[in-house]
């Protein structure tokens, strides 16, 4: 283990001395430094009367739900096709459950009360220590094989953190790639430099050689192609004042997204003056729509300002890695909770072993030595090596009973990023995110553990709920086609009762979310979720057969290729689709089968759903920036 010491002490006035021997910023040729100056939108505001009138059509559409699925299972099932039947109800009602769930994370908006940045160390701790001092707090900047230039722009960004009272700020390269042109640039910017002789555990691994060579109260944790904005500090750790909080998480913004164009714009520039008023419209009833943006629907938007903001009412925001600041104290809790869950786990083994081959009662000085070997095989590890390492230390933190540790989604976007910029680099992402999720699920399932409240749980839940939907999705993919292609219906008949029952709950249901999401538009995010199938799927394949989620470092620039390979499931989805219409069609015309005219309708519409949802993915395999067009 390598480290070169170096610190940057931040005066009362928030900034870092000059250094006359760092490197000069990089101009850089990267495709990203024409969004330079872009800015981050402000949070979403709260406002009571759209809550109010989202949480009573939020009831409201449960109950209609309620009121479906109800029906479904007791009037509507076609029993003579009861191999189709059954399992697309179940899938309903499984989707109907994840409604449930959604809802009540998206009930309401309580932000944590903003409190001024703390001066001393006393301010953050329930008991003031023997001798009091300012606050020193460390950013680890997690690097691989990423550009160093890239890298270098982390580093100037984070020397940059101002605070308003003196405070001690060490910056740390964590360099797992061991390359002496890493480790100048870190000399060049006057930054530690940390490296290791293995890659063991990864980024978790990583990140506690970096601990151990650390001792800073408060650690910031950044990957790469993170940069603070310098207001990072003066407005997280305020937040800390609470002795019980363990992490803030904030907002992780991807700055290099195409950002389009208003619908209003576009249908302008096509149509003419009468398209810019019909875009105006749409656009004054759903809010502001654009056209041509975010390609991988990568905007994290509506997972942090909406989803995981929400979450604060049940002191259920976790921790996604980048952009987020902890406690010391609380990383290593969890790391001492889980060397001695694990020592105690080894020695009753030993001990169970022991008594089995002796088959007499386990002497107390043969558990004393057991206990003593587990220890001395066991490892203090601050960081869980696991794919999901962020997501597994908020888990142990919210099911402390003693503690009662607590979690902050603080609402404003504190650094900048960079998103996917081709359909492999998004899908290794996503598939990280959903295998490392379901892993903790199926292997250390943190549902039925005890310590969370019935909120935490109820939350995590919804998380792990989201992933295994991709397995009723393809049924809702395939549910249109066997009608399409066989005449095969679920339902008894697509008669007015159907209709009855299954659009008042459709209508309600778009009407609630769009105030439940109010100021973002949820039609991509949704359509997205439904397209990524695929992913989700070999990732429950991946942990069902236990196999290890690997750590893939997500490529920071764009790769070169077809990606057309990755979204052959789709292609072949939407291929289907449109050729089972038309046969259904052309079959219904001429009288043979037994398709009716509201069954052709009512798969056509939910065909063309999936259509729809399908080729955002196709249309992301094709996608170029405009630099490469």
């Amino acid at each position: 283990m390598l480290a070169a010491r170096a610190g940057v002490e931040v005066n009362a006035l928030g900034t870092a001395p000059s250094d006359a021997e760092a490197a000069p910023k990089a101009a850089g040729d990267f495709y990203f430094t024409r969004f330079e100056d872009r800015r981050p939108p402000d949070p979403l505001p709260a406002s009571r009367p759209i809550e109010l009138l989202w949480q009573v059509l939020a009831v409201l559409n449960i109950g209609l739900g309620a009121w479906y699925i109800g029906w479904r299972w007791t009037a509507s099932i076609n029993w003579d096709a009861a191999w189709f039947a059954v399992p697309l109800v179940l899938a309903e009602t499984c989707a109907w459950i994840g409604l449930v769930l959604f809802s009540l994370n998206l009930w309401k908006v309580r932000d944590y009360p903003r409190r001024p940045p703390p001066q001393f160390l006393s301010d953050c701790l329930a008991e003031p220590p023997q001798a009091d001092r300012a606050i020193s707090v460390d950013v680890f900047i997690a690097t691989y094989n990423e550009d160093e230039e890239l890298v270098r722009l982390s580093i100037q960004d984070a020397k940059a953190i101002r605070y308003p009272h003196p405070i001690l700020l060490n910056v740390h390269v964590l360099d797992d790639g061991r390359r002496p042109t890493m480790a100048a640039v870190a000399a060049q910017e006057c930054v530690n430099y940390i490296t290791r002789a293995t890659n063991e555990g990864f980024k978790a691994g990583n990140l506690r050689n970096a601990m151990e060579q650390t001792s800073g109260d408060f650690i910031v944790i950044c990957d790469a192609d993170t940069r603070p904005f310098p207001t990072l500090l003066e407005r997280t750790l305020g937040y800390f004042r609470d002795p019980d909080v363990a992490f803030v998480q904030t907002p992780q913004w991807f700055y290099d997204l195409p950002e389009g164009e208003t619908l209003s714009n576009f249908l302008g520039r096509k149509v003419g003056r009468l398209g810019r008023i019909f875009g105006r419209a749409v656009e004054g009833l759903f809010g502001e729509i654009r056209v041509g943006e975010d390609p991988f629907v990568n905007d994290p938007a509506m997972f942090y300002d909406v989803i995981q903001r929400r979450r604060n009412t049940w002191n259920a925001a976790f921790c996604c890695g980048a952009a987020s600041i902890h406690r010391r104290e609380a990383v290593m809790f969890v790391a001492l909770k889980a060397y001695a869950d694990a020592i105690h786990k080894a020695s009753d083994e030993t001990r169970s072993k022991l008594q089995r081959l002796t088959r007499r009662k386990a002497d107390p000085d043969k558990q004393a030595l057991a206990m003593w070997q587990a220890a001395q095989e066991q490892e203090l590890t601050p960081y869980k090596f696991h794919v999901s390492e962020d997501i597994y230390t908020s888990i142990v933190l919210h099911q402390d009973r003693s503690r009662r540790w607590k979690s902050v989604l603080h609402p404003d976007v504190e650094s900048r990023m960079l998103s996917p910029q081709d359909l492999l680099t998004w899908t290794i992402q996503r598939f990280k995110y959903a295998g490392g999720s379901l892993d903790i699920l199926f292997h250390d399932n943190p549902l039925t553990a005890r310590g969370m409240s019935l909120g935490q749980r109820l939350m995590y839940l919804t998380t792990f709920w989201s992933y295994l939907g991709a397995v009723w999705n393809c049924l809702f993919l395939i549910a249109p086609l066997i009608y399409l292609v066989f005449g095969v219906t679920p339902v008894s008949a697509y008669t007015r009762d159907f209709f009855a029952h299954a659009l008042p709950f459709l209508i309600v249901n778009e009407i609630a979310f769009m105030f439940g999401t109010w100021g973002l538009s949820g039609y991509k995010g949704k359509v997205s979720y439904l397209a990524s199938f695929p992913i989700s799927l070999r990732a429950l394949w991946a942990v069902i057969r236990k196999q290890k989620i690997k750590f893939p470092v997500t490529p920071k620039e764009r790769q070169t290729g077809n990606f057309l390979h990755l979204v052959y499931p789709q292609l072949a989805v939407m291929i289907a689709t449109v050729t089972a219409f038309l046969w259904a069609a052309v079959a219904l015309a001429l009288g043979y089968g037994s398709y009716t005219l509201g069954g052709l309708i009512a798969n056509g519409l939910w065909g063309l759903n999936n259509i729809l949802a399908m080729s955002i993915m196709v249309r992301a395999a094709m996608w170029k920036p405009e630099s490469d067009a």
